[in-house]
């Protein structure tokens, strides 16, 4: 799994949000100068997350983007699916799983890719926002 700059992006721009919940709406222009994202990058990242209900967004002069829901019933598998596609090594656990049909002298070569993909999966699927906030905050203050 390769996580894109789109997902980096995404998770920097959603961790921003997760910090500033409760606050009200936080305007592109201002996640974008203080997480350094391109602001029209970021738009289109928001915009997507907007389509798949992790934030919504409030027009108008005092517009701008809040979570959709609190940090902690935000799940990272979720978020990566939205951003980067499937969590698999090589495309979907249907395409692993049909590799394993049509190329059966490597079976378990895709059967090991398969378990890898359902390990990562639990692992970001039981990881909410709030728990990322939280390790940034600790690893953050951990620097020397």
């Amino acid at each position: 799994m390769k996580v894109s700059k789109r997902g980096q992006y995404g998770m920097r721009a959603l961790c921003h949000l997760a910090e500033t919940f409760g606050s009200g709406v936080v305007q592109i222009r201002e996640i974008a100068r203080r997480e350094t994202i391109p602001a029209k990058f970021l738009e289109g990242i928001l915009l997507e997350l907007k389509h798949a209900g992790i934030v919504r967004s409030r027009r108008g002069i005092d517009g701008g983007y809040e979570l959709a829901r609190l940090p902690k019933e935000i799940m990272l598998g979720q978020i990566m699916r939205v951003l980067d596609g499937p969590l698999a090594p090589l495309g979907s656990a249907a395409e692993l799983k049909e590799l394993m049909k049509t190329d059966p002298r490597q079976a378990g070569f895709y059967s090991v890719l398969m378990d890898v993909r359902d390990a990562a999966a639990t692992i970001l699927d039981r990881t909410s926002l709030a728990d990322v906030v939280s390790r940034n905050a600790r690893l953050e203050g951990a620097k020397p």
